[in-house]
């Protein structure tokens, strides 16, 4: 991976015209709308791709990132939702390149956790006049991440979510889906172990977050993607009426203000043991099974981010 730059220096390289490849997910959501915008936007502040790939199968994602990577660029810019943008954290992580962030999906939670502004001229206008800040990356297992896993009934939620409700109703699409599936969802026993302090807990919901959004809402005002702190919390206990609840308490707009007042473990590395063993969806991609253990890498990854985003 090599040596890399300070901070610094990497900002001012990317600011006096550094070397950029920009990848597109066309399939996303809004990715084959937008993409002659992304073009014309780039241009207008004065910005030139060294490469631009329009990606229309997600299967040549992998590929399609390390052709751009093989070029050496300050600032790789990738534009999709957070399926996407996991799998370019898991190539630019360690690297001396950073992430570049056009929100192009339908929650934006990796986006919303870096303060990135969510419409395209704003989070372009970032990648010139922003900063090179380094933030924590998550590891479930053996796979890296950036945002979220999760147990429990959003892994069905986010195998069930239909394309075109989303297309319809946005992030919105997800607690509704959930609605559809709680009343035949089976409670399930967790154990989160911290510092050699084991934790029990009944629910039909558990995430563990490395970033400060799920599902488009803010987890706790306090929670931040750079503080070298994973934070574990159930959305309601093994009682649907209090998971629907608590889903309908988050979709109106957020349920904690601080980590003090909410119900939370907070801790580097996690030891997370289910009864029965769950499949956990780790930033969208499902192929993890507890028992798991899940711990953060701090400043593992660089990002462009607006300058008052607090980097530590």
């Amino acid at each position: 991976m090599g040596e890399l730059r300070s901070k610094a220096e990497h900002t001012e390289a990317v600011r006096t015209g550094g070397r950029l490849c920009v990848v597109v997910n066309t399939r996303s959501r809004r990715g084959r709308r937008l993409y002659p915008e992304v073009v014309r936007a780039l241009q207008a502040e004065g910005l030139e791709p060294i490469r631009l790939y329009p990606l229309d199968d997600p299967r040549r994602l992998r590929a399609t990132l390390e052709e751009a990577l093989d070029a050496r660029p300050d600032l790789l810019v990738v534009g999709g939702g957070d399926g996407t943008l996991s799998a370019a954290v898991k190539h630019v992580a360690h690297r001396d390149v950073a992430l570049g962030v056009l929100p192009l999906g339908t929650t934006n939670n990796f986006a919303r956790s870096l303060g990135l502004p969510l419409d395209l001229r704003g989070a372009i206008q970032v990648l010139r006049t922003g900063k090179v800040a380094d933030i924590d990356l998550g590891i479930a297992g053996d796979r890296e991440f950036a945002n979220l896993a999760s147990f429990g009934v959003s892994v069905e939620v986010a195998g069930k979510v239909r394309p075109w409700l989303k297309r319809i109703l946005g992030r919105a699409a997800y607690p509704l889906t959930a609605l559809t599936i709680l009343p035949r969802h089976q409670p399930f026993r967790a154990f989160i172990t911290v510092d050699g302090k084991r934790h029990e807990l009944l629910t039909h919901q558990l995430n563990i977050a490395n970033g400060r959004f799920h599902g488009g809402w803010q987890v706790a005002r306090d929670i931040s993607i750079d503080n070298g702190r994973l934070v574990a919390y159930q959305l309601g206990s093994g009682k649907r009426l209090r998971l629907l609840g608590e889903t309908l308490v988050r979709a109106a707009g957020g349920r904690w203000r601080s980590l003090a007042g909410g119900p939370f473990v907070v801790g580097r590395e996690m030891l997370l043991e289910t009864d029965p063993p769950l499949s956990a969806d780790v930033d969208g991609e499902v192929r993890l099974t507890t028992p798991i253990t899940i711990r953060t890498v701090p400043n593992g990854l660089r990002v462009m981010v607006p300058n008052d985003f607090v980097d530590s």
